[in-house]
């Protein structure tokens, strides 16, 4: 009888021994993380997002304590949904939203609510009210005008140098490459970066505006149809992004231009000072862009996930301030040329 109960003893110590090993091994997370942060890209290959989702991988590989969940939207909204719907139901302690359509962030919105996760947008823009909804969103952006602003200024400086009225007109005569047709950014960018020549002095006219939806290749076709109609008018080309100013660029050196010979030459400029702009500014076939700084937006965008995945204020121990609105912070532009 003796040895019946300690060997029933001891196979009872045993099995509470393996049940503690199974709770705390089931208890701890799989990957070590502490804090899982859903990111929701809207297109992996979009040159300056690129830069930013790139420095926001960078900043989650240097915090042990969160797991950055990536998802490339690939500019498909319906993707970007169901994306949205998986992390949720992964039940995710935050989530990162660079929206596709902007005009689907009130879903997007309602369905965080229903979870309680709480939301960081950045780059693309939701309007006010939209993210006023829910009390756990945020922005982190720039300020749609002020890069068309500081494109302006450039602009107004380099035609004040002279050597570009190629009719003596006095008239700059320019094409636009705008972005998207409702983005605010491209809006902005456009209407402000010929206002802001004209508040200079520079009467200008458009010949022609593209929504090539901030894409290389379709600004190289837009640039290759108008230098075909109206080469020798042109004398400005304005672009919203970086990335069709190089599509514009390419275009205009298939046509003999802005490969050298100063005498064939038109001034390009565009947004980002993404690393491709920036070479070509300095071999001298692009004239100027506003940077946009990726690295500092990435930083921003985690630093306040972080804090609201963890339960807490998303400024809270931050330097960063909210603009006007209560809900956005902004990243400021600067001329680079």
């Amino acid at each position: 009888m003796k040895k019946l109960l300690t060997l029933l003893l001891v196979i009872a110590m045993m099995a509470t021994m393996v049940t503690g090993c199974g709770t705390k091994e089931a208890d701890a997370p799989a990957d070590g993380a502490a804090l899982k942060i859903g990111v929701l890209i809207y297109k992996y290959d979009d040159t300056y997002i690129s830069t930013v989702r790139q420095a926001l991988e960078a900043e989650g590989a240097a915090d042990a304590d969160v797991e950055l969940i990536m998802n490339d939207g690939q500019g498909d909204q319906a993707k970007q949904n169901d994306q949205l719907d998986i992390l949720i139901e992964k039940k995710v302690d935050a989530l990162i939203i660079n929206i596709v359509d902007i005009g689907a962030a009130k879903s997007a919105i309602e369905k965080a609510q229903e979870a309680g996760i709480p939301v960081v947008f950045f780059n693309r823009e939701p309007a006010e009210d939209v993210l006023k909804a829910y009390d756990k969103v945020r922005f982190v952006g720039t300020k749609p005008e002020e890069a068309g602003i500081i494109q302006g200024e450039m602009m107004a400086e380099v035609w004040n140098e002279g050597g570009y009225d190629r009719n003596g007109d006095n008239v700059l005569q320019y094409v636009m490459l705008k972005g998207d047709a409702d983005n605010p950014e491209a809006i902005a960018r456009t209407e402000y970066s010929i206002s802001t020549l004209n508040e200079k002095g520079v009467e200008t006219e458009e010949l022609g505006l593209q929504v090539a939806n901030w894409d290389t290749d379709k600004a190289y076709a837009a640039v290759e149809a108008w230098l075909g109609k109206d080469a020798e008018k042109i004398e400005f080309i304005v672009a919203n992004n970086d990335g069709m100013a190089s599509g514009a660029i390419s275009a205009l050196q298939n046509a003999g231009y802005n490969s050298g010979d100063e005498a064939k030459y038109i001034p390009v400029f565009g947004v980002d000072a993404t690393e491709e702009a920036v070479n070509l500014i300095g071999k001298g076939e692009m004239t100027g862009t506003v940077k946009q700084d990726g690295a500092g937006m990435a930083k921003a965008v985690f630093a306040l996930a972080k804090n609201a995945a963890q339960g807490k204020d998303f400024l809270e121990g931050l330097s960063y301030e909210y603009d006007e609105t209560g809900v956005s912070v902004r990243i400021p532009y600067q001329a680079y040329k």
